[in-house]
Order: C-alpha cells, then sequence, then structure tokens
C-alpha cells in the first residue's frame, strides 16, 4: 500500500522552546515508534521555517514570539524523533507558512506522486497539523487521511479538541481520541 507519515513541526521551540507547551515532550517516544514502523521510503517531515525578518511578518505581528528561525537549535528537530527521522532517512520540508506548499518546487520534489493513505503526527494541532491535512487532502484527494490524537497536541487543549472535531467533518479520520 502506498502509505506516508508525515511529522509536522515537531520542533524544538514547539516542545521546549519559545513556544513550548507542558506535555508537548511526552508525543517524543510514540512519534518516534510510528516513524520507525512506516520505514525508509515512507516518512516526510516539516520544519516551521522562519527568518530574522520573523516579526515583521504578517504571522510575526499576530503572533510576536521569534520561534524557528532557521538554523537554530529552536529550528531543529525535538529528541527521540530526530534521531528516528535520519534512521529512516526521511525527507525534509521547510514550510514558510502553516501549510506547506505544495506547489513550490523543492516540496514538489519530494512529495510522493500518489498516496492512498497519509498520517499526520506532531505539533500543533489546531494550526499546522490542521493546515496540512487541508494541503495533503487537496493534493492527494483519493488518499484516506488520517490524524493520530495520540501524537498531536496543543497549547490551547479546548482547541485542540474542537480541531479534532473539525478535522472529522471534512473526511479526515482521527484515531485514537
Amino acid at each position: 500500500m502506498n502509505r506516508y507519515l508525515f511529522v509536522i513541526d515537531y520542533q524544538n521551540d514547539f516542545v521546549d522552546g519559545a513556544l513550548g507547551f507542558p506535555g508537548a515532550e511526552k508525543l517524543d517516544g510514540p512519534i518516534a515508534e510510528k516513524i520507525r514502523a512506516y520505514g525508509k521510503g515512507h516518512v516526510l517531515f516539516t520544519r516551521d521555517t522562519h527568518f530574522e525578518n520573523y516579526l515583521s511578518t504578517r504571522e510575526g505581528k499576530n503572533l510576536p514570539v521569534r520561534h524557528c528561525i532557521k538554523d537554530t537549535q529552536g529550528w531543529q528537530v525535538y529528541g527521540e524523533t530526530a534521531k528516528a527521522l535520519r534512521e529512516v532517512e526521511a525527507k525534509a520540508i521547510d514550510k514558510l507558512v502553516f501549510g506547506m506548499d505544495v506547489t513550490d518546487p523543492a516540496t514538489a520534489a519530494v512529495l510522493p506522486e500518489s498516496a492512498a493513505e497519509i498520517e499526520l503526527v506532531g505539533l500543533v494541532s489546531n494550526i499546522c497539523v490542521v493546515s496540512n491535512a487541508v494541503v495533503l487532502q487537496s493534493k492527494y484527494p483519493e488518499a484516506t487521511i488520517i490524524v493520530d490524537a495520540a501524537c498531536t497536541d496543543s497549547f490551547d487543549k479546548a482547541l485542540h479538541e474542537k480541531v479534532l472535531d473539525v478535522l472529522s467533518g471534512f473526511q479526515v479520520k482521527v484515531i485514537n481520541r
């Protein structure tokens, strides 16, 4: 089966850095285990990627916390997840906004040509996970899109629960809820 795992923004700044929150670190082991289960050729990961001018961008004006500045420690993938991604030679996608730009040549070059099933895990559920679920659903309209609720979370627990409902509402399969 043509199955892929997308690990969304499981970066230091979202776990224990500038925008980190309690409990985010608990996802590390389960995400790493899932990466290893999918194996080589079936795992991609995104990195929220900003630059020194972040605070002057639209996002930076609405979320004025410097985070995920390219090539900083906060931009790097967190813990055991980083190790597992290296082990399976996962493909990286640096994204400048919440959802990846599938028309960007660098992104398009690493995306699978087709997919029957796509599973998403990572952070933050109500921002980048939901955005990328929508993008991937549009890119692969016949694929089953899955979000593992046990491998995603948010600093805002109420929004986290709401977004899982919204995901279900647009035919994303939410598991482990």
